[in-house]
């Protein structure tokens, strides 16, 4: 299934996230634990599942009384298609633009240095020109 183009709303994260860490769930799974979470009702977490069915985010399967959602995306892909967009929205493309921004409010630790040290190595013993 083509990710790239699905955006989720800081909203249907939530959702999502309840079905990365666990699913299938029950609607009233969802429900429940959604209540808890965001102090959402029924109601609202139904629209929010539809809305996610019709992206093609999540499946159904069941009746209209008891139905059983799981994710049809990855977090990875999810997390993936998110970024893509932001680096194009925001950055006009440019990874080193995003990192300077980053990196200008908020410190990094030596092993995210470490690690960023580390991809940039891969992706120059991968690079063809």
């Amino acid at each position: 299934m083509d990710t790239e183009n699905i955006s989720l709303t800081e909203s249907e994260w939530q959702v999502m996230e309840c079905l990365w860490e666990h699913s299938p769930k029950t609607g009233r799974e969802l429900t429940e634990e959604l209540a808890l979470k965001m102090g959402w009702s029924r109601s609202t977490t139904l629209t929010f599942l539809r809305r996610l069915e019709v992206k093609r985010a999540v499946s159904s399967e069941g009746s209209e009384k008891v139905k059983a959602y799981s994710p049809l995306i990855s977090r990875e892909n999810a997390a993936l298609a998110e970024a893509t967009g932001l680096l194009s929205r925001v950055y006009n493309g440019s990874i080193g633009l995003l990192v300077s921004s980053l990196t200008k409010k908020q410190r990094l630790s030596r092993e995210e240095i470490d690690e960023m040290y580390k991809l940039l190595g891969e992706m120059e013993a991968n690079c063809d020109d």
